[in-house]
């Protein structure tokens, strides 16, 4: 993926290749790429590990938007909007993420932790290196804290990356005796001193939608993150537009979802230098739209692709299926369509580090068992890596699972 831009569209014959390629890991980084016998002869007293076979390398897929801390399930929700009921229809009779919030809060800690490994392990192995994590299914100072620790806990404990994000404006919690502006207000003084306190997490993420919080009622909110050095990123654009707006207005670095995103909400995120995340997933679990992956990347925006992985609305979390079918539904090249879960999501994740095979950047990198990068994307999602590589350790062999 070097030398290959941030925005805009990318053709396929612009995918740089390196044939018969090698990769010398010096630690946790890549020393060097290039023809597998040059390096050898270069560095003679290295270890070597032969593959035999036809395989390729790419660099190890980011999943830049997942909810996958959570208590419970939400499979009768499904069975609702697949029999005929609406998103808002099923939160409003108890289901939706209230449903989620419930369960969430009389899940203890550990079992949070225990479900954030089983589920982020579970990426590992189809690729992900990078996994982001948000909270939001606390809606309380306390049980918000629970879920971030969890996270932080969890990151010990597994290979991947997790990137902690607080996503306390979810929704004002039911349970909530006051309004919207004073349940911002005590997450802003209460939560976010907190949360830098003790390295919890530096980013920041808010719904903003008609059954969420509404443009004029996030702006103190994120007006303060901001003023306290958090990134901030919004769930932007999935039901009714607006969220877009204040991406552009907080200067945010992604706007997420955006299926609602029209001629203008597009021209609002290249402006103002927003990543795009599609999230396909979600499209797939609601059945609605995808988002206009396409139009951004022609209007010369950044996408960036993420799973939304959640026990609601994408219960699915596979991330290369999720992009494989968003990039046939949205005409999208097999260059663009990788970008977006490598060096493109780590741009939304405001990683400069990985998402590249590229000297200087992380070891992580996935190996797949085919003789071509376009068989990966051409089976969906069927075709899964043999081995994952994270700062330079193998730590998943499908040939030893």
């Amino acid at each position: 993926m070097t030398g290959l831009s941030l925005k805009g569209p990318i053709s396929d014959d612009q995918l740089p290749l390196v044939e018969e390629g090698g990769i010398l890991v010096e630690g946790e980084k890549i020393r060097a790429i290039g023809k597998f016998d040059a390096l050898r002869d270069r560095w003679k007293t290295v270890g070597v590990r032969y593959l035999e076979g036809n395989h390729s390398c790419i660099p190890g897929l980011i999943d830049a938007h997942t909810h996958i801390c959570f208590g419970g399930s939400r499979a009768n929700d499904y069975a609702l909007r697949n029999s005929g009921k609406t998103y808002l229809e099923i939160a409003e009779t108890g289901g939706g993420i209230w449903d989620t919030v419930t369960q969430t809060r009389k899940t203890s800690a550990p079992q949070l932790v225990k479900g954030v490994v089983k589920r982020a392990n579970r990426h590992l192995k189809n690729g992900v290196t990078t996994l982001e994590v948000k909270s939001g299914y606390g809606l309380s100072v306390e049980e918000e804290l629970k879920m971030l620790y969890a996270i932080q806990q969890a990151n010990g404990e597994v290979s991947v990356d997790l990137i902690p994000t607080c996503l306390a404006a979810h929704i004002l919690p039911k349970d909530y005796n006051g309004s919207a502006a004073q349940y911002l207000f005590e997450i802003s003084t209460q939560l976010l001193p907190k949360l830098k306190a003790d390295g919890l997490s530096n980013r920041i993420d808010t719904f903003i939608e008609e059954s969420a919080f509404s443009p004029e009622e996030i702006a103190p909110y994120l007006q303060k993150a901001k003023e306290m050095g958090f990134d901030i990123c919004v769930h932007a654009d999935q039901f009714s537009t607006g969220g877009s707006g204040v991406a552009a207005q907080f200067n945010a670095i992604s706007a997420d979802h955006l299926e609602a995103s029209t001629e203008r909400e597009i021209e609002l995120l290249v402006q103002s230098n927003v990543i795009a995340i599609a999230l396909p997933g979600a499209s797939l679990g609601l059945g609605c739209n995808f988002a206009p992956a396409r139009k951004i990347l022609d209007a010369g925006g950044a996408l960036a692709i993420a799973s939304d992985h959640n026990p609601g609305s994408a219960p699915m979390g596979d991330l290369l299926t999720q992009a494989a079918v968003l990039g046939a539904f949205e005409k999208l090249t097999n260059a663009e369509v990788l970008a977006g879960i490598t060096y493109r999501a780590a741009a939304a994740l405001n990683l400069g580090d990985r998402g590249r095979l590229e000297t200087g950047y992380l070891a992580d990198f996935s190996v797949f068992h085919t003789h071509h990068y376009n068989e990966i994307l051409y089976n969906q999602g069927n075709l899964k890596p043999c081995m994952v590589w994270k700062n330079g350790e193998l730590v998943f062999d499908r040939h030893k699972h």
